[in-house]
């Protein structure tokens, strides 16, 4: 059933242009929100949330890559249908969860705990990203979709995480200032 609606996916040469662009744009390893994450922490104002997201980040990645990618160990849509032409190299390692997808929410719901018009600009982006990865017949839906649920669990975690820090630290400052 998954690999018919991956097959329902309409493929256009301008469609292919576009979601080869978003993949590479988002880089192998999710890259695009490491660099979101490191320009958020050069104003002081945006500090804590650039702090959150690559945090974010890297909760996303580990629980993604190195927990459930290997409990699990799916075989991609690719690997299943070798013959489906790739835009892109063939990935190694499992299809369940999208760790792109993850990571992509994980950063776009640390943004928009903060900055909710940010945010919603974040979460069409990471949605783009999250589709392309079926346009690109590297992950099922489900995939995508567990991808997406860890990602906002681990996106509220980081900034819960990053907020009880700060506080902490706040409080040691005003006991120190006084």
């Amino acid at each position: 059933m998954e690999l018919s609606f991956l097959y329902a996916i309409p493929r256009t040469q301008l469609l292919d242009t576009i979601f080869l662009a978003i993949t590479r744009i988002s880089g192998s390893y999710g890259q695009l929100w490491l660099i979101v994450g490191l320009a958020l922490l050069i104003p002081k104002k945006t500090r804590m949330t650039g702090i959150t997201v690559l945090l974010s980040w890297v909760f996303a990645s580990v629980f993604c890559h190195f927990i459930l990618k290997n409990l699990i160990n799916r075989p991609r849509p690719c690997d299943i249908d070798r013959a489906f032409a790739l835009l892109v190299e063939r990935p190694n390692g499992s299809s369940f969860p999208s760790a792109h997808s993850a990571q992509a929410f994980a950063a776009s719901t640390a943004i928009f705990v903060k900055y909710r018009k940010a945010g919603i600009a974040a979460f069409v982006a990471a949605a783009l990203i999250a589709f392309s990865r079926m346009y690109m017949f590297l992950h099922f839906p489900a995939d995508v979709l567990c991808g997406i649920v860890v990602g906002v669990l681990v996106g509220i975690a980081a900034d819960r995480i990053c907020d009880m820090v700060k506080r902490k630290s706040d409080r040691r400052r005003i006991k120190t200032d006084a």
